[in-house]
């Protein structure tokens, strides 16, 4: 009892200490926005070069914390889905920032003529992004990348259901960002409801629809403007003339990746009645070839040969 009662007593002295740090850290990216609110072509470019470096260079550390905190995850799915995307997120950026930069002239009514109208593109400020858990490092990365290349400055919250991967995104970026450019914060959900209440300039958050009403409800407080990747259902349509083998396998795979927790991924299949039956043959034999048999190992045929013998 007594154990209990002191592991509660500093679970709410940290959770305090999280709390107390998230506000000064916001209050030091809008002081360092007040300071650079307009950061150069070249100066984004380079954040975005140190990003793609420090992600190349800790591919294997990535890998393995994401594979930690899911009980396994192949090397090769974190690959595909998380650091290809964010690296190819990075090239494109860097490519198109100083296009992007470029004032776009507009025109004007006759009643204004001869003046001359443009959009000038100008970063927000202090933007919030929570992550989930599902997609760890890519629902953290690309929303930085977009921020930087945006000349903002970016707090994110990473998901406490990934703790190892939040911990070492957490190390890796502090040491190549300087706080008053790139936060990342930690916490259980009391920091994540105070996390969406700070009066950031957007607010990114991916995740359910049930917490994405909390959140919106939160920034409508400040009249921050959100961006909201909430749930829903996908669906896929087969034609009475695709093959079916090309279909099943492709909608298996876009339901099996990351285990089937993905926001996009197919949730039903609307099929011709008359190719119900051979979809659904055609979908079971793709799974399965996916997900081979545990005898169909060769190690695993070799260890039950030797017990035999």
């Amino acid at each position: 009892m007594v154990a209990d009662v002191a592991y509660l007593e500093q679970s709410l002295q940290r959770s305090q200490q999280q709390l107390s740090q998230l506000e000064s850290s916001f209050a030091r990216q809008r002081q360092a926005f007040k300071a650079n609110p307009m950061p150069s072509a070249e100066q984004r470019i380079q954040w975005l070069n140190v990003l793609r470096d420090l992600l190349s260079n800790e591919r294997d550390a990535l890998i393995g914390a994401i594979s930690q905190d899911f009980s396994n995850r192949s090397a090769d799915e974190t690959l595909l889905a998380e650091l290809m995307p964010s690296l190819h997120g990075i090239h494109y950026a860097t490519k198109r920032i100083k296009k992007w930069m470029k004032p776009s002239r507009r025109s004007v009514g006759m009643q204004f003529m001869p003046a001359a109208a443009k959009v000038i593109y100008q970063p927000l400020g202090v933007v919030g992004v929570i992550v989930p858990w599902n997609y760890p490092l890519f629902l953290a990365i690309g929303p930085l990348v977009g921020a930087l290349a945006a000349g903002n400055r970016v707090m994110i919250k990473m998901s406490e259901s990934t703790p190892a991967t939040s911990l070492l995104v957490k190390e890796l970026l502090a040491k190549v960002f300087p706080e008053d450019l790139v936060t990342v914060v930690l916490g259980e959900a009391e920091v994540g409801i105070a996390f969406s209440k700070l009066p950031f300039d957007h607010l990114l958050f991916t995740g359910a629809t049930s917490i994405g009403k909390h959140v919106m409800r939160a920034a409508a407080d400040n009249l921050t403007p959100v961006t909201l990747e909430l749930g829903g259902k996908s669906p896929a349509i087969v034609s009475a003339d695709v093959p079916l083998a090309d279909a099943a396998e492709r909608i298996a795979f876009g339901k099996t990746m990351n285990a089937g927790q993905t926001c996009v991924a197919p949730d039903y299949v609307l099929v011709p009645k008359d190719r119900v039956a051979g979809f659904v043959d055609a979908y079971r034999n793709a799974v399965q070839g996916f997900y081979p048999q545990l005898t169909d190992n060769p190690d695993y045929t070799a260890i039950i040969n030797e017990r035999q013998q």
